[in-house]
C-alpha cells in the first residue's frame, strides 16, 4: 500500500512517500479501515524530530475518515461498508482530569492515517455524521477534540460569557471560534495577518484584534471571561491582561517559546485560573461530534491536497499562512 513515512533519517531527512508497505490484518477488537481522506495537524511536523533515525519506520498522521473493511472477531458495534472517522485519542475512555497511563495518539508511536489503509481499535471508529464529507470528517478529529474540552470540560464555557482566542488562523483556533459562537458566546480573535482577521469576522468573531494594536486599550470595555492560549511567550501576558478578575486562561500550546514570566502578585490578586489542556477522552470526543451534529458545523478546510502531493501540504502547514485545517485525498 501507499503511505507517507518517517524513518531512516532524523528531522525532515526522513520523511518520504512510499508505495510498497505492508498491510496490517485487524486483531479481534480492531477493525481496518480504508482511508478516504486525512488531515494534518502540527503534531505531524514535530514527530519527525522526535522519531529517532534507528527506529522502525512509522506511518504519520492522526487524522483520517474512510470506511471500514474488516473487522475482528470479536468487534460488535462497528460493521464492514461502515463510514467512520477515527478518534485518535487511544486508551483514553471516561473524561478525567489527566490522561490513563498507556495513552497514545494515532500515527506515533503506531502508524498513521496518511496511507490507504489503517488498523484501529473497533472503540476509535465512530460513525461519521452524514453532514460532512470524508473531508471534513478527516479534519476533524484531532483539533475539534483539542478544542473542546480545552472550552467545554476545561474552560466551563457558558451562553453569553466573552472568549479570547489569540492567533486565530489554525486548525483549533478554528474550530474554537466555531464552537465557541454555537454555544452563545462573544468571541474576540487576534492575528498580525489583515486577511486572517477578515475571514475570523467572516466565520462569526465580533471582533478581531491586530497583534500591533494596544489589545488593552482597544478592549478596555470587553468583559473576557475566558481566554483559550496557544500561542505561549508572545501572547500570554497580554491575553492575560485582557482577562477579567476571576477569569480562566486555558492553554494547550506554545507556538512561540515554552517559557514566560509574569506578575504573581497582579496574577493572585486577580483570582485568575490557570488551566492546562490536550486532546481528549473517548467521551469527549463523542460529545464533541455529537456537537458539531447539533449545530451543523461545517470545519473550515484552507486547501486540499491528494497523497502524492504531501510534501506540499507539509510546507503549507509549516508556513504557518492556512486559516483552518488542510485535508488529504488518499
Amino acid at each position: 500500500m501507499k503511505g507517507f513515512v518517517h524513518g531512516g533519517h532524523a528531522g525532515n531527512e526522513g520523511l518520504a512517500l512510499h508505495d510498497q508497505l505492508n498491510e496490517v490484518t485487524p486483531s479481534s477488537g480492531e477493525v481496518k479501515i480504508r482511508l478516504k481522506a486525512s488531515g494534518l495537524n502540527h503534531r505531524d511536523l514535530v514527530i519527525p524530530e522526535r522519531h529517532g533515525a534507528s527506529e522502525p519506520d512509522v506511518v504519520l498522521g492522526s487524522d483520517g475518515a474512510g470506511v471500514v473493511i474488516e473487522v475482528g472477531s470479536k468487534v460488535k458495534d462497528v460493521k464492514v461498508g461502515d463510514h467512520v472517522l477515527i478518534n485518535p485519542s487511544l486508551g483514553w475512555k471516561e473524561n478525567s482530569a489527566i490522561p490513563p497511563e498507556g495513552f497514545q495518539i494515532v500515527g506515533f508511536p503506531g502508524h498513521g492515517t496518511f496511507a490507504e489503509t489503517i488498523v484501529v481499535p473497533a472503540e476509535n471508529a465512530v460513525v461519521k455524521p452524514e453532514s460532512l464529507s470524508f473531508e471534513e470528517a478527516a479534519v476533524v478529529g484531532l483539533a475539534g477534540l483539542t478544542a473542546y474540552r480545552a472550552l467545554f470540560t476545561r474552560g466551563q464555557l457558558t451562553r453569553g460569557q466573552t472568549v479570547f482566542i489569540p492567533g486565530i488562523g489554525g486548525g483549533v483556533a478554528t474550530f474554537l471560534l466555531q464552537f465557541a459562537k454555537a454555544a452563545g458566546a462573544r468571541v474576540i480573535v487576534s492575528s498580525r495577518s489583515e486577511e486572517k482577521r477578515a475571514l475570523a469576522l467572516e466565520l462569526g468573531a465580533d471582533k478581531a484584534l491586530s497583534n500591533e494594536e494596544d489589545w488593552e486599550k482597544v478592549a478596555a470595555h470587553e468583559q473576557v471571561d475566558l481566554v483559550i492560549e496557544s500561542v505561549g511567550a508572545a501572547t500570554f501576558n497580554r491575553s492575560l491582561n485582557l482577562l477579567k478578575r476571576g477569569g480562566t486562561l486555558v492553554i494547550f500550546g506554545s507556538s512561540t517559546g515554552d517559557s514566560i514570566d509574569f506578575d504573581l502578585r497582579s496574577f493572585f490578586y486577580g483570582q485568575y485560573n490557570l488551566l492546562g489542556s490536550t486532546m481528549g477522552s473517548a467521551e469527549e470526543f463523542n460529545q464533541m461530534i455529537a456537537f458539531v451534529e447539533n449545530h451543523s458545523i461545517k470545519p473550515v478546510i484552507d486547501e486540499t491536497y491528494s497523497l502524492d502531493e504531501i510534501e506540499k501540504a507539509f510546507e503549507h502547514l509549516s508556513d504557518a499562512n492556512q486559516f483552518g485545517k488542510l485535508a488529504v485525498t488518499i
